[in-house]
């Protein structure tokens, strides 16, 4: 019978409390099959699109087990040991992980003390904790790598050990890292492995990691279906991307909490600073960022700062046609334990829109992944210019073989966007001086303005600047020297410039309104005969009164300099 309660599958009652207080009524299917395999003792691999729950189809079954192990204990073998170890891709993951497990054993933290190791450096409290040897260790494989060999943590105890999003694993160059620790761990151990795609570096990661494993494929498109996800795509130039952009949320026709994702870092601050000169407030995520500001930007977006999030995604291509040499180049330059089209949770993403076409057809498939997620609706928008086609044809293939839909004659899933650029030609000048104000030294220093605000807001650079004020000093007046002006007349848009057919539409959704031209007040001609305006008023000549003779001139300025007035008046002589 199949299981489709979590009271059906016999977990503490500590974690069913905190399974309750999360509001989960119901498993999802991947949560079903794979959580009784793995709570009996199996080796599993399950293959699951994001979004599925399958964070929570692993973290319960260590939970238990940990709970389980605890309860077998006898007095005389109390130590701390750790019992399982769950590896990630990316930091921003792993930070995702340990929240959703924090919350599963929000009832039991006394008994399951979780570490997240994937920071660059270790501080004093978190090697306080790992020396403490906590119950579960979550962490990247070269930060954990780093932490065994220095004997922060002992695996000799290690009893489950969890892979999450496998496929990556290895496209993030972490294959040595993982044969590496895997060196570490004991013989016997039950592994979980989690992957959206069963890949040829997932087969190799299986066959290092499980044993006699039972695979869970949820059969399942890549994305949600039409009713609940909506693709689209516009096709021009690349110059034009920034008037269509800027004209979609100007226009309201792009609503809500959107992502926009470019394949650049310098893209994303030449975007974040056209779109700052129309009122457009927006936040940048890349990995030239901290973990920490980059985790700061995430929770700002979540808790609706801000409404449109920039985020550069440079993913690695598949084929030499997308110059693998400069991506790679780029990667180098940043955190290679970055990845924002997956392993952030971003909360409520109502749009996508892919402002730069993703270099792999996964890599689109992960971006439009972060809306439509559980049951809301979403909708996607990709801008894609014409050396960028052959990568939406490779997409759209991806999608028809993943649905099952390979007929010549089968309906696209990334339908063309009925949008007009003739309709929005008047926009097009304000769009070229926004964008020429936008220089590569504007780009420059924004970018320096980001690293200048971490060196500010850093703990471990508190201390420096206590015995250093004067650098402290030096940094705060440090300003920009080329500022991008953001003019106060763009931020509104003029009636004239609505199309008609989104005139009715846009001023009753804008806030505002479109800025509306000032009507002639309409006057009478005072020389026109019949006029209703009086020519005396009209005539200086005859409208003009005075007093009469100089005393009512002296009688005004001696009132005006009274007592009341605070000073006294003049006293006549003789």
């Amino acid at each position: 019978m199949a299981v489709a309660k979590f009271e059906d599958l016999g977990l503490d009652d500590r974690l069913l409390k905190a399974v309750g207080r999360l509001g989960w009524s119901a498993l999802t299917d991947v949560q079903a099959k794979a959580i009784p395999l793995a709570l009996e003792g199996k080796d599993v691999l399950v293959k699951a699109r994001t979004g599925s729950g399958k964070t929570a189809a692993y973290a319960l079954p260590v939970l238990e087990k940990v709970l389980q192990s605890k309860k077998d204990q006898t007095a005389s073998s109390q130590a701390a040991h750790v019992r399982a170890l769950i590896l990630v891709p990316t930091k921003e993951l792993a930070v995702q992980a340990l929240t959703n497990i924090k919350d599963l054993s929000s009832s039991c933290t006394r008994d399951v003390r979780v570490a997240d190791v994937s920071s660059h450096s270790t501080s004093t409290t978190q090697r306080t904790i790992l020396l403490e040897q906590p119950d579960i260790v979550i962490g990247t494989p070269g930060r954990m790598l780093s932490c065994l060999k220095s004997k922060l943590i002992d695996l000799q105890h290690l009893s489950f050990l969890v892979i999450d999003e496998a496929d990556l694993v290895f496209s993030f160059g972490f294959e040595e890292d993982v044969r590496n620790v895997i060196e570490y761990l004991p013989n016997i151990c039950q592994s979980f492995l989690v992957s959206a795609t069963l890949s040829k570096d997932v087969e190799k990661l299986k066959e290092i990691v499980l044993h006699n494993p039972v695979v869970v494929g949820i059969e399942e498109s890549a994305l949600p279906d039409r009713s609940q996800l909506s693709q689209f795509h516009i096709s021009c130039l690349d110059d034009d991307k920034f008037l269509i952009m800027y004209t979609l949320l100007k226009l309201r026709l792009l609503l809500g909490k959107s992502l926009i994702f470019v394949n650049g870092i310098d893209r994303s601050y030449r975007l974040k600073l056209f779109l700052e000169q129309f009122g457009i407030k927006t936040c940048v995520l890349n990995s030239e960022l901290p973990q920490n500001s980059r985790q700061h930007v995430v929770e700002q977006f979540n808790r609706g700062i801000y409404d449109i999030l920039i985020a550069s995604d440079e993913s690695t291509p598949d084929s030499a046609a997308d110059k693998p040499g400069k991506s790679k180049k780029k990667r180098a330059r940043g955190d290679k334990e970055f990845g924002v089209a997956r392993g952030i949770d971003f909360h409520g993403v109502e749009a996508v829109v892919n402002f730069d076409f993703p270099l792999t057809a996964d890599s689109y498939v992960h971006r439009v992944g972060r809306t439509a997620r559980g049951m809301e609706a979403g909708n996607a928008l990709s801008l894609v210019s014409p050396s960028e086609t052959f990568r939406l044809r490779k997409a759209e293939k991806k999608l028809q073989v993943a649905a099952g839909c390979v007929a010549e004659d089968a309906e696209p899933f990334v339908k063309p966007y009925a949008f007009k650029m003739s309709e929005i030609e008047g926009f097009r000048y304000r769009a070229n001086d926004a964008l020429r104000s936008v220089t590569k030294i504007a780009i420059k220093e924004a970018r320096l303005k980001e690293i200048r605000a971490e060196l500010l807001n850093s703990e471990k650079l508190k201390s420096y600047f206590e015995d250093n004020p004067r650098d402290l000093q030096i940094l705060r007046h440090d300003k920009v020297l080329h500022p991008v002006p953001a003019p106060a007349h763009l931020k509104n848009v003029p009636s004239y410039l609505v199309p008609k057919a989104l005139e009715k539409t846009f001023r009753s959704s804008h806030p505002h309104g479109a800025k509306q031209q000032r009507k002639p007040v309409k006057r009478g001609d005072p020389f026109k005969k019949g006029s209703a305006v009086n020519k005396r008023k009209r005539d200086p000549l005859r409208s003009y009164k005075a007093e009469k003779g100089y005393g009512a001139d002296k009688r005004r300025n001696n009132a005006f300099f009274s007592k009341d007035k605070g000073r006294p008046k003049a006293k006549r002589k003789g």
